[in-house]
C-alpha cells in the first residue's frame, strides 16, 4: 500500500495522477519524449513512430477485449478502414490531416458498430469468428472497389502543417506520438466514468450487469465503436507514416498481433496495452538481428515471417498459462519488491 496519498477532496480522489512521485515520473517521461527525436537515428525514429501506432491500436483493442470481455480478430480491418479513408481524403480532396484522421476514426467506428451487432447473441469463440468474417469482407472490398485502388492500393501524399510537409520520421514523430498520448489519456479517463465501469461490469458478468440496469446492446456497441475508432485513428497515422495503403497492408496476422500484444502486456490495463505493443513490435526486430548474425543470413530471410507467426502463438500460449495478467503484472511485482525490499527479513 502506498503512503502519503491521503485524499481530502473528491477532486483529489478522482485525479488521474494522485501523487508527487507519479507527477515527477510523468515529467521525466515527457522530457525524454521531447528530447528523443533530437538524439535518435532515423532507424530508432522509425521504430518509435511504429510503436506509437501499435500502442494506439492495442489500446483500442484492450477497451473491447480487456475491459469489456468481447474477443475481436478484426482490429486490422478497422485500421484498414481508417487508413483508406485518410488515403482517399488526402489524395482526392487534400483536406487537413487532423480532419482526415478524425474522419478515418469515425468511419472505422461505424464499421465497428455494424460488426458489433452480433455481440448481443454470441460471444467468445463465435464472436471472434464473426469478426474474422468481417475482416475478410473488408479485405474483399479493399481489393475490388475502384475508389480504393484495387489490389494496387493508393498512394498517400504527405500531411502538411503550415506548408511544411510531414515527410520524414522526425517530422511525423511530432504528429504520431502526441496523438497517441492523447488517446492513452482518453482511455485512462474513460474507465473512471460511468461508461467505463459499465464495460467492466459487462466483462465480469453480463447477466448481472443487465439485472443492474445496464443496457447490454448499447454498451457493447459503444465498446466496439470506441475500439474501432482507436483502430481507425491508428490506421490513419499508419497511412501517413508508410504513404501507401494496399489490401495486403492489413492482414489477419495483424489482428493476431494486436491480440497477442494485449495478452502479453496484460488485458484490462492501459499499461498492459503499452508494454504489450512495445514488446511485440520489438520481437520482429530482434528476430531480424538474430537472422543477420547467422552465416549466409540472406538464405534464412524466407523463414522470418513463419518464425514470427510461431513466436506470436507461443507468446500467447505462454503468457496465458504462466502469467495471464501479462507484463503489467510483472511490472507491478517488481515495483512492490523494490518498495518493500529494505524492510524484508
Amino acid at each position: 500500500m502506498r503512503i502519503g496519498t491521503l485524499k481530502e477532496t473528491y477532486i483529489a480522489d478522482a485525479a488521474l495522477f494522485d501523487s508527487r512521485t507519479q507527477k515527477a515520473w510523468l515529467a521525466v517521461a515527457a522530457a525524454l519524449l521531447v528530447l528523443f527525436p533530437f538524439m535518435a537515428s532515423e532507424y530508432w525514429l522509425y521504430l518509435a513512430c511504429l510503436v506509437s501506432i501499435n500502442v494506439a491500436s492495442a489500446t483500442g483493442l484492450n477497451i473491447l477485449t480487456g475491459y469489456t470481455g468481447l474477443v475481436s480478430l478484426g482490429q486490422a480491418a478497422f485500421m484498414g478502414l481508417g487508413a483508406y479513408t485518410v488515403a482517399i481524403l488526402q489524395s482526392k480532396m487534400g483536406s487537413p490531416f487532423l480532419l482526415n484522421i478524425l474522419a478515418g476514426g469515425f468511419v472505422a467506428m461505424l464499421g465497428g458498430i455494424i460488426v458489433g451487432v452480433p455481440s448481443l447473441r454470441v460471444k467468445g469463440l463465435y464472436l471472434a469468428i464473426a469478426t474474422i468474417a468481417a475482416s475478410f469482407i473488408a479485405h474483399f472490398l479493399f481489393a475490388n472497389w475502384k475508389f480504393t485502388g484495387g489490389t494496387g492500393g493508393l498512394s498517400v501524399p504527405p500531411a502538411s502543417l503550415f506548408g511544411m510537409p510531414l515527410d520524414t520520421s522526425f517530422r511525423l514523430y511530432w504528429l504520431i506520438v502526441p496523438v497517441t498520448i492523447l488517446m492513452l489519456l482518453g482511455a485512462a479517463n474513460l474507465f473512471r466514468t460511468r461508461i467505463g465501469r459499465a464495460f467492466i461490469a459487462i466483462r465480469d458478468r453480463d447477466i448481472s450487469a443487465e439485472v443492474l440496469g445496464i443496457p447490454l446492446l448499447r454498451y457493447k456497441l459503444l465498446s466496439f465503436g470506441l475500439s474501432s475508432f482507436y483502430a481507425g485513428v491508428a490506421g490513419g497515422l499508419w497511412a501517413y507514416f508508410f504513404r501507401v495503403v494496399t489490401p495486403e497492408s492489413f492482414p489477419l496476422l495483424m489482428s493476431i498481433f494486436f491480440l497477442a500484444a494485449i495478452i502479453v502486456g496484460g488485458m484490462g490495463s492501459i499499461l498492459g496495452g503499452i508494454l504489450g505493443a512495445v514488446f511485440m513490435t520489438m520481437v520482429p526486430e530482434l528476430l531480424k538481428l538474430v537472422f543477420d548474425l547467422l552465416p549466409n543470413s540472406t538464405e534464412y530471410t524466407v523463414f522470418l515471417s513463419p518464425v514470427r507467426t510461431i513466436i506470436f502463438g507461443l507468446l500467447i500460449i505462454g503468457f496465458l498459462v504462466f502469467e495471464p495478467h501479462g507484463l503489467a503484472e510483472v511490472w507491478r511485482r517488481i515495483r512492490r519488491f523494490f518498495h518493500l525490499w529494505p524492510f524484508r527479513n
